[in-house]
């Protein structure tokens, strides 16, 4: 039986639904673009420090990677540690560290302060080496972290790691007991509803279609072009991650959307589940072109990577699931007669230098860049970014780094190197 084409997550949740009646205002303190984590996250942080706020989503709430991903909750950034301190020193790279683990703690807070019923769990998460070089390269990485950012990592040992994994393919692990796991689809429709709990208002099915600088009673701003009329806003926040448009097309030429895809099977035997995770942790691999999966808490095995490079579609999925099915059995033979019920893809956002990123671009604020890192970081950016815009001052290391676009400018926001890079990868991971 072929699995059904459609977000398992969504199925568990209910989205609040906004008055698709209710006209435009005219005129806002701040006009969010993007209404999933981040734009959410700041349109929450706006409203209760009293700006206008109108948040502009051209789907619905929490439509794209905010609902679709695994709902992993992690520390730390998709460059391992040492390569950022050779990009940008070791006193950022320990403030970059630390906003990372901060993260963590910003989305349990909020979650506990607007109560969100989303099974938001500090599971912990778990790195499995694929190789040995991978698995000799934990000890190095733990006693940097240890050392330079006063953060525990624990490494387990082949003959150990059958307390943390159901599989025997794999050369040993590293767990951070810091990182947590959600169901992202309940997280984002409470995040949706705490930020018109707060005043916030989300306006769907509303695309952003143009921006132009423009005076307003004597006040700078942008009028801002919709496919439901225009309004006139004081300040811009752009949260498009990996669904960032023409319509901002600085931003669009320095962000690459990347598919991600998700295979979700059968509710599981409770035996079969804690044998294959029996601490249920978030666990990802140690390839560049990775895997990474987790039971839900209704105990099935979700189980996503890039099994195509390209953003989802149709032809992308059927693919994909078939790709992620035989990845899934190679690492649990156990689950060879199991059923697939669901597949769905989503689009990631990564930067050049695969970093996250905020702060303005042409008068805009911005924040994006999360590379698979997105629930916690997103959440964390919307957040810090909104008290930018009120006049705070918060610390953000992630605010006036380099941000590079395509070497030579070959780059038009359309990823038309995404299969060479597929294959890049896929060659670094052979020869690593």
């Amino acid at each position: 039986m072929n699995p059904r084409e459609q977000n398992y997550w969504l199925t568990t949740a209910e989205m609040p639904t906004p008055d698709a009646s209710r006209p435009l205002p005219q005129r806002v303190d701040v006009a969010v673009i993007g209404a999933g984590f981040t734009g959410l996250s700041a349109g929450r942080t706006l409203a209760k420090r009293g700006a206008k706020v109108a948040v502009l989503e051209s789907e619905t709430i929490g439509w794209g990677a905010s609902s679709r991903n695994g709902g992993m909750v992690l520390t730390g950034m998709k460059l391992g540690v040492n390569k950022l301190i050779s990009m940008y020193g070791r006193e950022l790279t320990r403030r970059m560290y630390a906003a990372s683990l901060e993260t963590i703690d910003c989305v349990e807070q909020i979650i506990r302060d607007e109560a969100i019923d989303c099974d938001f769990s500090r599971c912990g998460h778990l790195e499995v080496a694929c190789k040995q070089s991978h698995f000799d390269d934990y000890a190095r990485h733990a006693e940097v972290i240890a050392r330079e950012f006063n953060h525990q990592l624990r490494v387990v040992q082949k003959h150990e790691l059958n307390s943390e994994i159901g599989s025997a393919i794999y050369y040993g692990g590293m767990v951070d007991e810091v990182s947590a796991g959600a169901n992202p689809a309940r997280y984002v429709a409470g995040l949706a509803r705490a930020a018109m709990k707060a005043g916030a208002e989300i306006f769907e099915h509303t695309r952003v279609e143009g921006m132009q600088r423009k005076s307003h009673q004597g006040e700078s701003g942008w009028k801002i072009t919709t496919s439901r009329g225009s309004l006139w806003a004081r300040e811009v926040f752009v949260a498009t991650s990996g669904y960032t448009s023409k319509a901002t097309p600085a931003l669009q030429k320095k962000i690459i959307p990347i598919g991600s895809f998700i295979i979700t099977t059968e509710v599981l035997p409770e035996k079969l589940a804690h044998e294959l995770s029996p601490r249920n942790r978030m666990i990802y691999d140690s390839k560049n072109y990775l895997y990474y999966y987790r039971l839900t808490p209704d105990r099935r095995m979700l189980f996503g990577g890039r099994a195509a490079f390209f953003p989802e579609n149709d032809q992308t999925i059927r693919r994909s699931a078939e790709i992620l099915r035989r990845g899934m059995i190679d690492v649990y033979p156990q689950l060879r007669d199991t059923k697939v019920e669901y597949v769905w893809g989503g689009t990631l956002d990564f930067a050049f230098d695969i970093m996250p990123h905020a702060g303005q671009l042409d008068g805009m604020y911005y924040a994006l860049g999360y590379a698979g890192h997105g629930v916690a970081m997103a959440t964390y950016q919307g957040q810090k970014v909104a008290k930018l815009m009120s006049g705070d001052k918060p610390e953000n290391p992630f605010v006036g780094i380099p941000f590079p676009g395509a070497p030579l400018g070959l780059y038009n926001g359309k990823p038309w190197f995404l299969p060479f890079a597929g294959i890049w990868y896929k060659v670094l991971d052979w020869v690593s």
